[in-house]
């Protein structure tokens, strides 16, 4: 691993229930549908370099199959198949990201913009990146605890699919990078009281914009190995892929801010219809939302940028006036009582500027 941690993250049950993509194959089945499609499609849409040779052949079928594997793992941890459902990181994420996000890469520059590998790499990285959710919060190097869990458990994904550390050490170094590059820094301020780190979930940025520095303080010398340089030009474009959820139609977009929310409130213990949750889910789908989107987030990657900055700036105007419609809607209605009724009104504001011109 690149970056130290002062623990190790063994296999857990659902790793164990699920140990290869045979297994994968049988839980799965039918629920595998939307998967197979995008990788099908995926397929398709690199043919130019998957038909170079036996050795691209057989990269897209390990591939493949670490994607099935991450992608089920995490439908049975926290997605649509298992009993701890989490509203934001589920399976649904996977596909966001591998079908949607690098789909709208490959067709924004084209699939020679990268090597076959890079796109492995990419893939990879959709569908392992949150395979963990529920460790203790820790970091180490600015990389939290369930990134880490997620990169230990994707090397073992990887290693059960044929990969080798030696002659695919690039696949690995890289997926280890852009993995702790998504870590999102949600701890609070220095001199303020340590409380769940779900309540700052969106508080801070991407690691991938201090990636360099990280680097620079922890493996001196990186800019000089050509592996480590490319490996950090991939991670910033993952990191752009991660949060590329601003540059969605603005539906989905609002679609992941209340599915975020939820989330949110379950990892902090409340109650979506209790009072004590009526605040919190204001402050998040209003200040939140705002400071995440113009003060926080940025597109790392010349590729990430070409591909998704104008459409978040076409939503933009909308947000701004979706937090003014969100804010006077309770102030006509009065102190709400419960989340619930903000997630409502939310919605309800939402809907009327789905079909409006940006900025009306």
């Amino acid at each position: 691993m690149i970056f130290e941690f002062p623990h190790r993250f063994p296999p857990d049950a659902i790793e164990l229930e699920l140990p290869d993509v045979a297994a994968v194959r049988v839980l799965g089945g039918d629920r595998m549908a939307a998967l197979e499609s995008a990788l099908d499609e995926r397929r398709s849409r690199l043919a130019a370099l998957v038909s170079l040779g036996d050795d691209a052949q057989r990269l897209c079928a390990r591939t493949d199959d670490a994607v099935r594997i991450g992608y089920a793992r995490l439908a049975l941890r926290h997605g649509s198949w298992g009993e701890d459902f989490h509203d934001y990181h589920n399976e649904g994420h996977v596909l966001d990201i591998y079908r949607d996000r690098i789909g709208k890469l490959i067709a924004t520059h084209g699939a020679l913009a990268l090597s076959l590998r890079d796109w492995c790499i990419l893939g990879l990285f959709a569908a392992c990146h949150d395979l963990r959710q529920r460790e203790k919060t820790a970091y180490a190097a600015g990389v939290g605890a369930n990134e880490r869990a997620s990169t230990e458990e994707a090397v073992r994904i990887l290693d059960s699919c044929g990969f080798a550390r030696d002659s695919d050490a690039d696949i690995y170094l890289a997926l280890d990078l852009a993995i702790a590059g998504s870590t999102f820094d949600a701890r609070p301020p220095p001199g303020s009281a340590a409380f769940n780190a779900a309540e700052l979930v969106q508080s801070g940025g991407a690691l991938a914009t201090k990636l360099a520095q990280k680097l620079d303080k922890h493996r001196p010398g990186w800019r000089d190995d050509v592996r480590m340089q490319h490996a950090h030009e991939l991670a910033l474009i993952a990191a752009d892929l991660d949060t590329a959820n601003v540059a969605d139609p603005f539906a989905r977009f609002t679609a992941s801010a209340r599915n975020l929310c939820l989330e949110r409130e379950m990892l902090c213990q409340r109650d979506i219809d209790d009072g004590d949750s009526a605040m919190p889910v204001l402050g998040f789908l209003t200040d939140g939302q705002d400071r995440f989107f113009f003060d926080l987030h940025r597109f790392n990657s010349a590729l990430g940028r070409v591909a998704f900055e104008e459409a978040k700036r076409a939503n933009a105007a909308r947000l701004k006036s979706l937090s003014l419609g969100l804010r006077a809607r309770i102030a006509i209605s009065g102190k709400p009582t419960n989340g619930r009724q903000v997630l409502q009104a939310f919605s309800e504001a939402a809907a009327g500027l789905v079909d409006s011109p940006a900025g009306a």
